[in-house]
C-alpha cells in the first residue's frame, strides 16, 4: 500500500481562450519555482476518502513527469474557485 500525504501548493496558471485552465509553474514550500514544460494530460478526478472533486494534470516539468491535482472549492464563490495540490511519497 502507497502512503501518499496531500501537500498544497502555489502554482502560476492561466486560461486559454476557450476557458480551459492551464497550470503554468508549481511553487514548492521553499519558494523554488519549476516551469510547467507541458500539460500531457488532464482527467477528472474525485477523491472519495476528501470528499472532494477536481482535475488531474499529467505535466512535465524538464525531465521529470508528475501528477499535479486541481480540487475544486464546493462552495466556489466570487475567485475562490479551488486548491491546487501535488503528492508527496510518505516513508
Amino acid at each position: 500500500m502507497e502512503n501518499k500525504a496531500k501537500v498544497y501548493v502555489r502554482v502560476t496558471a492561466s486560461f486559454d481562450p476557450e476557458g480551459t485552465l492551464l497550470p503554468e509553474a508549481i511553487i514548492w514550500e521553499d519558494g523554488t519555482a519549476y516551469a510547467i514544460d507541458r500539460v500531457l494530460d488532464v482527467r477528472p478526478s474525485f477523491s472519495a476518502k476528501a470528499g472532494s472533486q477536481g482535475d488531474r494534470y499529467m505535466v512535465r516539468l524538464g525531465n521529470h513527469y508528475s501528477y499535479l491535482f486541481f480540487e475544486r472549492s464546493a462552495a466556489a464563490q466570487g475567485n475562490q474557485l479551488g486548491r491546487w495540490f501535488v503528492e508527496r511519497q510518505l516513508a
